[in-house]
């Protein structure tokens, strides 16, 4: 019997213990030796001593035993979690799954000195040594003492060092040996001086290479086989037999593999551990793996990618080894957990726009909608497909798989007065595209359109994210759309006069803007709802959020398409509201440029028209607009001028002197910055008679600068010299006459005599009775009238 003290405990080994000890006699001896273990205790220390002494793993083996040291060479069978795998290993998660370390000897731990001895042998010896240890190892219990005893280690170490390479087993039962001591943090350190994991990926590299080379010797045999062509050759019978011995290597070489990734997965908890693998080219290895057929192996090698993926520098390094083309065979796969830890590393991957790109590429999409279906995939694969849907050129792919009538089901059929956020961010950003919008608008049969239905489910919970993608649906340019929206306004409207949820309201407000139809009667809405006054408290600085102030200026800028509207709008003040507003939040330039847009609108009716002009300062703002850093801004905003210009004289002026001053910036400012000492005006001037340069802003107030000599044709600032000096235009040093719109006066016309786009956040329309447009859409007679 011997006594050794450990923290906090006595630790006590019993030798003699077999199955002819009296339990009771070596029950009082311990007593009596022990002063730490009270006589009261003799009854339990006798219940111990009858368990050790039944326990079958602790028996000594009997004198006449015989010891096998032979090594089983079954393949790795069991299940893994793939949830917990990302996690430290624990050693009960692989022990069932090791069966070429196991020996038909049962391990004793007060035999550690024996086993010590065997390493020092030949191989036979060596591999029996090493799966006696592995034994011990295998329990958790035995680890601490494993680990104190450093001539085991030591020893241990020198020979994976020494003889990996020649055998498998021995390196697969000594790896597994450190596994063991990877499982908890506090073994790490040893493992790190003896650099277990630089040898283990040293052992990873050598296997990864030799199976290639066992892949293109199998592949030679099988072309010279074929090229044979018969049945019953020497090269066929030679191309079986090295088939066979092939797939009884790979199952050996995969338990090496993946006993050696889950020694470094546990390593790799430790940031900088992790970047000396990624160092020594972790990733490529584990990629290269992915062609693997052995489903545990494969799970941890997918976990182990997916965990170095949350880094930018290992998933460029993944994508440039084809990651994403190497797992479309696992997606499906008929392996639970595999396909749920591939899941996941898509996952990752896929918020990298080339590598979502890729994934379409290689017809991901198609297989990605199919798992819909499995409630256990699910919320994954609608992350996944979301992070798709943001590429507007993979939004249209969708339309060829049967994603749309999936998410309409599950939203229709969704527990609950909420729908998962996940399945509506992606049902919101394939709205955005018009022949996914016109699939979510579809009715088939007598049945009710899936429009209606998701207007009944959002009126009903007031879900704004729903209403949200129906309002995605109604900006599409599409009157049939706008058309299916007319049964509904009242609903709308009503909702947002008696609603309190400023979110839900947002999306009614936005829907309403969204519908220009030309035949709605929007004086009706406006009256009939009592919209205007609402309208003005809701455009009052700091009334509501931007994002609702934002729609109901788009909401104007739609019911000024309409004259009557307009001029009801007009005389309740709100264009001076607007103004306030645009002062107080000049620095929002969606803001800015819907209320310019408004204005746009409010010029073409001859109601408005004045008011805008002669009782506001709207022109004087548009003007200091005009040359904003924002180019939708500028685009509307000089759109908007040039109608000004075609009608007030006044204004014209203003507006051309600004333009002037805009392009001969440079010019301007070098005169009004010479300098007037008499050096200076000597060296451009010899004859003093002669008067200086213009100074000042006198250059604005000489009209021979502005206007030409022939024709009284109104020259446009924005138009360079060296436009108007072409030869195109010449003849013999004379202006010809030039069409106004050529030099910028033609309604809504840029130089290049394209038609100016709407602001990006709003649609129009044109009336069918007019032959003319402006850029907004806005119609126009051909001469210009309103």
């Amino acid at each position: 019997m011997l006594g050794e003290r450990k923290e906090c405990q006595k630790v006590i080994r019993i030798r003699t213990l077999n199955e002819s000890t009296n339990v009771g006699n070596l029950a009082r001896e311990i007593i009596d030796k022990c002063r730490l273990i009270h006589p009261t205790k003799l009854p339990e220390v006798e219940q111990l001593l009858y368990y050790l002494q039944n326990r079958k793993d602790t028996a000594a083996p009997t004198t006449g035993a015989k010891k096998k040291s032979e090594l089983s060479e079954r393949p790795l069978d069991g299940d893994l979690d793939a949830t917990e795998i990302n996690e430290t290993a624990n050693i009960n998660e692989i022990e069932d799954y090791l069966d070429a370390t196991e020996i038909n000897e049962t391990a004793n731990i007060n035999e550690i000195e024996d086993y010590l001895e065997l390493l020092y042998e030949d191989l036979p010896e060596k591999l029996r040594g090493s799966a006696l240890v592995l034994q011990l190892a295998r329990n958790p219990d035995n680890l601490q003492e494993l680990f104190e005893n450093e001539t085991v280690v030591g020893a241990l170490a020198r020979v994976l060092r020494e003889d990996w390479k020649r055998s498998m087993e021995l390196s697969t039962s000594i790896v597994y040996v450190f596994f063991c001591f990877s499982s908890f943090s506090q073994f790490h350190g040893v493992i790190s001086h003896f650099k277990i994991g630089a040898l283990t990926m040293q052992i990873v590299e050598h296997e990864i290479k030799k199976y290639e080379l066992w892949k293109e010797e199998l592949a030679r045999k099988k072309k010279a086989c074929e090229a044979d062509g018969k049945e019953k050759s020497a090269e066929k019978k030679d191309y079986d037999r090295t088939k066979k011995k092939f797939d009884g290597l790979v199952k050996k070489q995969d338990q090496l593999l993946r006993v050696c990734f889950y020694l470094l997965l546990n390593l790799a908890e430790a940031l900088e551990v992790e970047k000396k693998m990624r160092n020594k080219s972790i990733v490529k290895m584990l990629v290269s793996c992915l062609e693997r057929e052995h489903h545990e192996l494969l799970i941890l090698v997918v976990s182990f990618l997916k965990k170095l993926s949350v880094f930018i520098e290992n998933k460029t390094e993944m994508a440039e080894h084809n990651v994403i083309e190497k797992l479309t065979k696992l997606v499906p796969v008929d392996h639970e957990d595999l396909l749920n830890i591939t899941l996941r590393l898509l996952l990752n991957l896929s918020f990298d726009t080339e590598e979502r790109s890729k994934m379409v590429k290689y017809g991901m999409l198609p297989k990605l909608v199919a798992l819909l279906s499995n409630d256990n995939h699910q919320l994954i694969v609608l992350s996944i497909l979301y992070h798709i849907s943001m590429d507007d050129k993979c939004k249209t792919m969708f339309t060829y798989t049967d994603c749309i009538p999936i998410i309409l089901k599950m939203i229709l059929e969704a527990p609950g007065d909420r729908v998962d956020l996940e399945l509506m961010s992606l049902s919101i950003n394939l709205a955005t595209h018009k022949r996914n919008a016109q699939s979510m608008c579809e009715s088939k049969g007598n049945r009710p359109s899936a429009l209606h239905m998701l207007m009944k489910r959002a009126f009903k919970f007031k879900d704004p994210f729903l209403l949200k993608m129906v309002r995605n649906i109604s900006q599409q340019d599409d009157l049939d759309i706008k058309m299916k929206f007319v049964d509904y306004i009242s609903d709308i409207t009503t909702a947002i006069m008696k609603n309190n949820e400023e979110d839900f309201i947002l999306e009614c407000v936005g829907i309403l803007a969204n519908l220009t139809i030309s035949d709605l009667d929007y004086e009706l809405l406006l009256t009939e709802y009592d919209l205007v006054p609402w309208i003005n408290n809701k455009l009052k600085p700091g009334a509501c959020e931007d994002d609702l102030m934002l729609e109901v200026i788009m909401l104007c800028g739609t019911v000024c398409n309409d004259d009557t509207c307009a001029k009801l709008l007009a005389d309740s003040g709100i264009i001076q509201s607007l103004i306030d507003l645009l002062n107080a939040k000049q620095e929002d330039d969606e803001i800015v440029c819907q209320i310019i847009y408004v204005f746009y609108q409010m010029i073409f009716h001859q109601s408005t028209r004045e008011v805008i002009i002669k009782q506001t300062q709207a022109p004087a703002y548009l003007i200091d607009l005009m040359h904003d850093k924002n180019a939708e801004i500028r685009r509307v905003c000089e759109n908007t001028l040039d109608i000004i210009a075609e009608v007030d004289q006044d204004w014209t002026i203003k507006i051309q002197q600004e333009k002037f001053r805009w392009h001969n910036s440079q010019w301007l400012e070098m005169v009004e910055n010479r300098s007037m000492d008499d050096d200076m005006v000597g060296s451009y001037a010899p004859d003093h008679d002669i008067d200086p340069y213009i100074q000042g802003t006198e250059a604005l107030d000489r009209p021979e600068y502005m206007f030409a000599d022939y024709n009284d044709m109104l020259m446009d600032g924005n138009v360079t010299p060296d436009y108007i000096d072409e030869p195109a235009y010449q003849d013999n040093g004379r202006y010809i006459n030039v069409p106004p719109d050529m030099l910028g006066h033609g309604p809504g016309m840029m130089d290049n005599g394209d038609y100016y786009e709407r602001p990006p956040s709003h649609f129009g329309y044109a009336a069918d009775n007019y032959y003319y447009q402006d850029p907004y859409g806005r119609p126009m007679s051909r001469g210009g009238g309103y």
